[in-house]
């Protein structure tokens, strides 16, 4: 295993190495404006939701690793304190990608990515029309985490008035993760589309306790063949199988003709792991 010690490698290298690590990270698609009336638009990946009561979203607008300047968000804010956060979906990521040029103050990233400005109701920042997300939000601290190229500055806001385009939501109103079709960024060049084959569910534990990945005997906490999921997903049910849930399973005909081989028994509840039988795979293990 590879070891670093962030203080002992050039900051470019170690950045690289944060970038790759910590994602997919989602991007906050950011509008502001200066004093002058000058509309700016920036992508930020160093971005997330933190609370929703208040609806709480930081991203950072860092210092520049070049030159250690500043960049036209992190001013704005400063000065008017107020911003729009847009989502980016796959179909403007290249646009996006397009407004991170560094562009003159009084150009707009608006018009050179060919989006379409929209008037905020609260705030005086514009939308970006073609986000399918978008959050007016007042910004209620800027924390410097310092004063070296590659420093974060933390831009905390409550979100105050969302519009999202009915087209990305499921009959119930909800967001609909197929249809919305978010990308993130990862490290280099590399972004991830979020929708299709890539999507998975994970059903959450909720308020009763599981029994643990502890619980598993030795065999199978040990086994070649189930993978960590599959221990996972085995740790993840309420209660252990009752001796009639073990006797049921371990009768099935696809129980009796492995003839007590462990591998294949592993192989066998591996498949019904895959399956949500996760009662009859544990059963056959016991």
């Amino acid at each position: 295993m590879k070891h670093i010690n962030p203080k002992e490698i050039p900051v470019p290298e170690l950045f690289a190495t944060l970038l790759g690590a910590t994602a997919p990270r989602p991007i906050a698609y950011v509008s502001t404006i200066d004093e002058k009336g000058n509309h700016n638009l920036a992508p930020f990946s160093f971005f997330n939701m933190f609370g929703a009561n208040p609806p709480t979203i930081v991203f950072s607008p860092s210092r520049k690793g070049r030159d250690n300047t500043t960049k036209h968000t992190y001013e704005n804010v400063k000065v008017i304190p107020e911003a729009v956060v847009n989502v980016v979906n796959f179909d403007m990521v290249h646009q996006t990608s397009l407004s991170s040029n560094d562009f003159p103050r009084d150009v707009s990233e608006f018009k050179k990515a060919g989006f379409t400005p929209i008037e905020s109701e609260l705030v005086k920042p514009m939308r970006v029309a073609e986000s399918p997300v978008q959050m007016e939000c007042k910004v209620l601290q800027v924390i410097e985490t310092g004063d070296l190229a590659s420093a974060g500055n933390l831009v905390i806001c409550e979100i105050i008035k969302i519009h999202i385009n009915e087209n990305v939501l499921t009959p119930e109103g909800k967001i609909d993760q197929h249809k919305i079709n978010l990308v993130g960024r990862l490290g280099g060049n590399y972004y991830c589309r979020a929708s299709g084959s890539a999507l998975f569910e994970v059903a959450k534990p909720g308020a009763t306790p599981s029994i643990g990945v502890d619980s598993l005997p030795e065999n199978v906490k040990s086994s070649r063949i189930l993978t960590g999921n599959d221990l996972g997903q085995l740790g993840s049910l309420k209660k252990m199988p009752t001796q009639d849930e073990i006797k049921e399973a371990k009768n099935d005909e696809q129980y009796i003709n492995l003839k007590n081989d462990e591998t294949k028994i592993h192989l066998l509840a591996q498949e019904l792991i895959a399956q949500g039988k996760l009662v009859k795979a544990y059963s056959i293990l016991m």
